[in-house]
């Protein structure tokens, strides 16, 4: 079976809102404590997206749209 590597990354607010996010890893148990920390956090705009994605498929979605992005930047 093909697996992808995922990580839930908690956001509480200061009114106790919490939200969770999932993405690809970006924090390895490894190196976590010895040489990472946040610097920045960025939001993008809210967007609809099929229901019926699958969480690959959304992924390669985000991946997409991060690629753009990045080369807008660049």
């Amino acid at each position: 079976m093909k697996t992808l590597a995922l990580q839930l990354i908690t956001v509480e607010l200061d009114n106790g809102t919490q939200g969770i996010f999932v993405g690809w890893p970006l924090v390895a148990e490894d190196t976590a404590i010895e040489s990472t920390q946040v610097e920045n956090i960025w939001f993008s705009d809210i967007q609809e997206v099929p229901n019926h994605l699958t969480l690959e498929q959304l992924m390669e979605l985000l991946r997409k749209q991060l690629c753009n992005c990045a080369a807008t930047v660049q």
